[in-house]
């Protein structure tokens, strides 16, 4: 293989390369209205998807508060046994 022909298919390819270069910039650019109001409304749409609404399903926070004079309990499942006392004799 001489090197005319070498030359001949980097010169190809890299008439393609610019071609697909250009051709992706020109899409772009037609497209771009369409490009940014399809990102902002997917942004939109993550930030404020699980709110449900304004606000409407947030959670207040006090639906698990005791009431008031509610004494708390103590002996729930994550009470620790009572520790048992060692006796030493010296």
């Amino acid at each position: 293989m001489n090197c005319q022909k070498i030359v001949n298919v980097i010169a190809l390819t890299s008439g393609v390369v610019s071609l697909a270069v250009v051709g992706s910039g020109l899409f772009v650019f037609v497209n771009r209205d369409s490009i940014v109001d399809n990102i902002k409304s997917q942004a939109i749409e993550a930030a404020l998807g699980g709110l449900g609404g304004i606000g409407g399903s947030l959670p207040t926070g006090a639906n698990d508060l005791p009431g008031l004079g509610a004494t708390p309990s103590l002996g729930g499942p994550a009470a620790a046994p009572p520790a048992q006392q060692l006796q030493t004799s010296l």
